[in-house]
């Protein structure tokens, strides 16, 4: 490695990763800057976690370049093991072993990093240090998994969908301790299923859909480029088939309609002038209305915009 710093924490190029059935990762272009907490979003399956393996070391790639703190795992496996904290999807830990033991053998892994009851006490474990694993909830666990991840002092942390299936205070709790980390300088790649962490957490996000990135840039910066601030969506039922849609893409403001199964979904840009307005029309046509649901523009409508599939679609 040369002395001169690497341009990013994280460059992915042209990343292709096939299975027996699908592609994974399909020619992916990706850059993390340093000292940034980047997301990657989208539904099961869009090739998220074999990339964020790919990275970690633990997958090899079909084709393409990574290159992680400007090392690449052919050549420097070990040095970049010593730099890298990673918390799995599911990690596995013996359940027989205490907090303080299995703190103390992930600590045995590095040269360097702070005391197993350092980590412990960030990660507010301190009450269950002498607990087995076996006996945490699954928030604790979380939390433990964290701490190992910690625990070698790293400056670049990958985190694969860390708060999936926490209770809301347990998830809180998690933020806290990666928004710690990320005050401190250091990096983050993390992938999650939720579009309040994402956009609490995320300096800038990609969104992939079958082994691609199909949009990036900050949340602020995807939420505008959909051109819209509000979402209208109502229902009508076994009426909406005589809904003449042509009619509601006239109404001012109104950018895009969509219609599908007797759900309609508009993207507007002032809801003060859109509802009354779609309400007039619906009158007009004699189509009632069963459901009517507005909020403001989200990450959710951006990926649901670009692919048609909530982020949470097989």
């Amino acid at each position: 490695m040369s002395d001169a710093a690497p341009k990013a924490a994280l460059c992915v190029c042209n990343l292709r990763k096939a299975y027996k059935d699908v592609v994974a990762v399909d020619g992916l272009e990706l850059e993390v800057r340093w000292g940034e907490c980047f997301g990657l979003l989208g539904p099961n399956g869009a090739g998220k976690t074999t990339t964020i393996e790919i990275c970690e070391g633990l997958t090899a790639a079909d084709s393409g370049d990574v290159e992680v703190l400007g090392m690449r795992w052919s050549a420097d496996a070990t040095e970049l093991r010593q730099r890298l904290g990673i918390q799995l999807q599911e990690t596995q830990l013996s359940e027989k072993l205490t907090v303080v033991e299995t703190v103390r053998l992930f600590r045995s892994f590095f040269r360097r990093g702070p005391e197993a009851d350092e980590v412990i006490a960030l990660v507010q474990l301190g009450e269950k240090r002498k607990s087995r694993v076996g006996s945490l909830s699954g928030g604790q666990k979380q939390r433990l998994a964290l701490a190992c991840a910690l625990v070698g002092d790293p400056e670049f942390l990958f985190l694969d969908e860390p708060t999936t299936g926490l209770d809301p205070q347990a998830r809180r709790q998690l933020w806290d301790l990666i928004e710690q980390f990320k005050l401190a300088g250091r990096t983050i790649l993390m992938t999650t299923h939720y579009m309040d962490e994402a956009e609490r957490l995320c300096d800038r996000v990609a969104i992939m859909d079958h082994g691609k990135a199909i949009a990036a840039g900050t949340p602020r910066e995807l939420i505008a480029s959909i051109g819209a601030e509000h979402l209208v969506e109502f229902s009508a039922g076994g009426a909406a088939r005589a809904l003449d849609v042509s009619a509601l893409r006239r109404i001012e403001g109104v950018r895009e309609v969509r219609a599908e199964n007797g759900n309609v979904r508009m993207q507007v840009t002032e809801l003060h002038r859109a509802v009354p307005a779609l309400l007039d029309e619906l009158d007009r046509q004699g189509v009632p209305l069963t459901e009517l649901r507005t909020h403001s523009a989200s990450l959710e409508d951006v990926f649901v915009i670009l692919t048609g599939r909530h982020l949470r679609d097989e």
